[in-house]
């Protein structure tokens, strides 16, 4: 369509036609049906739409409209998500009192049809084609009209009426239904509350749409790519017992991974459960969680084609090449072993992996984990759990994480002590996905103490038999595995796990051994239900707080025996231990003497540096100042912020990207993590009581961290010294206003696209494989 028209019809829409507001939209197009849009694509409407489309609703819409939170369910990372349109139904509901029906992309429904049984409703035009009904009849067209026609922002924070919470009421209008919209918010417009797109960007966008919004299928794969996929599912799909439940094993730990066959090659997959084998199109099983019954006397795994952009905040990549294939058959099929029965996937054992897999031996289903530790914690980090205070709140604001030496523990002695605690094992999907709390809580609470009392006599006995509580019992990675030492950072409603041990001491440490790796991955991962009742969310936040709570303790093994109360006392000041001394009590009290040696009585911060010298051959340094394109002065300048702690600290944001320009242009990115200090992490809702806000300190870190900043700034490489100092002298939140006037780059500046882009080319150069689009939802208006 000629661009003259396009823009004639905008400007219609923009003076206020009151044609589409006054007429019923049936009666100028037609009836809405989803088979108006089977139209013919041409090879200049796909590369139309691949060259000039796509980078636009990548990189100005899909940074909100993503993965389960994106507004309305409108998720826009692909032509299918665009085609199922948006839905009222709320996926992150922490009040509903029965488990709603999942509407997961790609698995619950598979065409348009479908999802409009479903309730959703289209965003693109599905009544007569043509261009004023493609235009007048589509929500995407109609959303960015609405922002094009509120023009530039006049002040610098948007007023509250505009509501940027991350639990705001949200208002899911149809196409029908959008004349009421706008005159009842005729502010939120697309992109909301940011920038309006440029005038070439609406232009492409309308010419796309106008044309009905035609978008290409997925293109096949490769000759070498289909050998590949071939490949690896003949790997995955053993005749014998024992290879189906090792791929069963497999796939219930990776199925949320983005795996990439070998270097090199770009597009990601995903491990699905299907009802055909290998050679025949995929017919997904769509259950709950990985585990449920499938309905089906034989399950297939398969590689399916992942059709959606990469969105940073769920993102694992994972590299399937023959090193992994050789390491993998070390750990499962190396030892000596026998499978003699399948599991099945009763509930009852299909919830507790230790009953599910007691046959492969729990060394190799350690070392499995362990091998790629950082996605196995990152999958409750990235995965559905992780959205929310309520699900971050029952970890600290930032900490390390190291791993039990499995070539020290898993021995005979240590399986049959796992056999025998099995039924103590047990988690709350065992429940379902319908639970009540307070009868979940009192049984898991009974569990875990009888647990651990078993566990702090095994380690009495193993230590009395010869086995040391010393640096050998931290694993070392090999020496060449970077998954051994890993950071966490909190952002309040989110978090990010990295490699390396990153940033200043933290005031806690995990130590985890095998049974807690799987437990975390079964509780916050494979057993969380995301669209489960609001008892069944409660009861995976409380047994979270069991979790926290031994990997901590583990950790304190490590100090001399009469420091380990006083320091869990320090960080759990002002909390009501009584319930959880009952707990833990017998653990606590675990009389073995740690035999590793101190030098000084300030023994946390000396373990902290004993443990990072045992494994400075794996630490992971990408993330230090001194790898980035700075200079030694400027690193020194930033590195003060490091040393700052205090309640002026209070007002910066979770996360800040800072633009570090020279001249005008790009020259590096770092990222600013505001540490918010706790007297505890105990309290299910009321952080605020627990707040110390003297005791907050900042990270500052080479790179892009963390998938949802919350501001971006912007500052000359001749100015860091000011931008420090500035930071350094916050004591009002009208200081940090000043701050952000001098360097931030709020939502409504016009700059914001360009150095959201300029962030963005920096992310995917310096991290290809791990970055993707970040998401724009928990950006401050201040």
């Amino acid at each position: 369509m000629p661009r003259a028209l396009v823009v004639i019809l905008s400007i219609l829409f923009v003076t206020g036609c009151a044609v589409f507001a006054s007429q019923n939209l049936d009666q100028m197009y037609g009836v809405e049906k989803v088979s108006n849009r089977d139209v013919d694509l041409s090879q200049k409407d796909a590369d139309f739409y691949n060259e000039k489309v796509r980078p636009i609703l990548d990189h100005r819409c899909v940074s909100c409209h993503a993965c389960y939170d994106a507004p309305c369910q409108l998720k826009l990372t692909g032509k299918e998500g665009i085609e199922r349109g948006g839905s009222k139904d709320l996926v992150y509901d922490g009040t509903r009192l029965l488990a709603a029906e999942p509407t997961r992309l790609y698995i619950d429904a598979h065409s348009p049809e479908e999802w409009r049984k479903k309730g959703f409703y289209p965003a693109l035009n599905e009544r007569g084609q043509s261009p004023a009904a493609n235009l007048n009849g589509s929500l995407i067209y109609q959303a960015i009209s609405l922002r094009k026609q509120q023009g530039n922002f006049n002040q610098p924070v948007l007023s509250d009426d505009y509501d940027f919470s991350l639990a705001r009421n949200q208002q899911c209008s149809t196409i029908e239904e959008y004349g009421d919209f706008k005159l009842n918010y005729p502010k939120w417009g697309m992109p909301y509350g940011l920038p309006a797109l440029s005038a070439d960007e609406f232009d492409i966008l309308s010419q796309w749409l106008a044309k009905g919004g035609k978008m290409p299928k997925q293109a096949p794969l490769s000759d070498k790519m289909q050998k590949l996929v071939a490949l690896w599912e003949k790997r995955f799909n053993s005749s014998n017992l024992k290879g189906q439940l090792i791929s069963r094993y497999i796939y219930e730990h990776i199925y949320l991974y983005s795996l990439y066959l070998g270097k090199g090659n770009d597009q990601p997959f995903r491990l699905v459960r299907s009802k055909t084998p290998p050679g025949q199109p995929i017919e997904r099983i769509a259950t709950r969680r990985p585990y449920d019954p499938p309905g089906v006397d034989h399950v297939y795994y398969r590689l399916w084609q992942d059709p959606e952009v990469i969105v940073q905040k769920n993102h694992i990549p994972f590299q399937l090449d023959e090193a992994v294939y050789k390491r993998w058959n070390s750990y499962f099929y190396a030892t000596d072993y026998k499978v003699t029965k399948d599991p099945g996937y009763d509930r009852e054992v299909a919830t507790n992996p230790f009953k599910a897999f007691q046959e492969i031996p729990a060394d190799a289903r350690y070392r499995f984990l362990l091998d790629h530790a950082q996605d196995t914690i990152m999958s409750f980090i990235k995965g559905p759990v992780c959205r929310g205070q309520v699900a971050v709140n029952v970890i600290n604001e930032n900490f390390w994480v190291y791993f039990v030496n499995p070539d020290l523990t898993y021995n005979k002695e240590t399986s049959d002590f796992l056999e025998n605690q099995v039924q103590h094992l047990d988690m709350p999907a065992v429940s379902s996905s319908n639970a009540l709390p307070l009868s979940s809580w009192v049984r898991f609470s009974e569990q875990q103490k009888s647990y651990l009392s078993a566990k702090a006599k095994l380690i009495e006995k193993e230590v009395n038999a010869g086995a040391p509580i010393n640096l050998n019992l931290i694993w070392d990675g090999y020496g060449y595995n970077k998954n051994a030492a890993l950071t966490i950072f909190r952002h309040f409603d989110n978090a990010t796990v990295v490699k390396g041990l990153v940033g200043q001491k933290p005031k806690t440490a995990w130590l985890i051994d095998y049974p807690l790796l799987e437990r975390i991955h079964y509780l916050l991962v494979a057993g969380f239900d995301v669209y489960g009742n609001v008892g069944h969310q409660l009861d995976t936040r409380l047994y979270m707080d069991f979790l926290r709570m031994e990997g901590e303790m583990n950790f304190l093994l490590l100090l001399p025996k009469d420091q380990r109360e006083k320091v869990r006392q320090y960080w759990y000041r002002d909390a009501n231990q009584r319930i959880k001394n009952y707990i833990f009590s017998d653990y606590i009290k675990v009389s073995a003497q740690s035999k590793i040696h101190y030098k000084t009585t300030h023994y946390q911060s000396e373990l902290y540096d004993q443990l990072r010298e045992h494994l400075s051959k794996v630490l992971d340094h990408s993330r230090d100042l001194e790898t980035s394109r700075l200079t030694g002065k400027e690193i020194a300048t930033l590195k003060h912020l490091q040393t700052l702690k205090g309640e002026g600290l209070r007002y910066l944001p979770n996360t800040a990207l800072v633009l570090v320009t020279k001249n005008g242009a790009p020259k590096e990115v770092i990222s600013l993590i505001h540490n918010k200090a706790h007297s505890n992490i105990s309290s299910l809702f009321d952080e605020a009581a627990a707040r110390l806000p003297n005791e907050d300190s900042v990270t500052v870190v080479k790179g892009v961290l963390g998938d949802y900043p919350n501001a971006f700034m912007e500052v000359d490489e001749g100015k860091l010294k000011a931008f420090t100092e500035e930071v350094a002298n916050m004591a009002t939140a009208k200081d940090y206003s000043n701050l952000m006037a001098h360097f931030g780059v709020r939502r409504t500046d016009p700059r914001f696209w360009s150095v959201s882009d300029a962030v963005d080319k920096y992310n995917r150069e310096a991290r290809p494989r791990e970055s993707g689009i970040l998401d724009y939802n928990r950006l401050e208006n201040r």
